[in-house]
């Protein structure tokens, strides 16, 4: 069993989640539960395995939270 990543949002205009596997050109769909977005994805990712093994353009590596200032400005940044 192989096991991908996938990011997940939740659309502001749709509330749709809506995710996708880093680096695996076509593996992206939504649904509007946690639950239907995985089970999309899991049938995108396995129409997509029938061609073959991926050639992962990239690699999910993992989330980082970057904190600015209230005036936009990064912290520790001089004007």
């Amino acid at each position: 069993m192989k096991m991908f990543t996938a990011v997940v949002e939740k659309c502001g205009d749709t509330g749709l989640y809506v995710g996708y596997v880093p680096g695996f050109p076509g593996a992206h769909s939504q649904g509007q539960s946690l639950d239907e977005l995985n089970q999309n994805l899991k049938e995108v990712i396995e129409m997509l395995l029938e061609d073959g093994e991926p050639t992962l353009d990239s690699e999910f590596i993992g989330t980082q939270n970057v904190s600015v200032s209230s005036n936009g400005q990064a912290s520790g940044s001089q004007t």
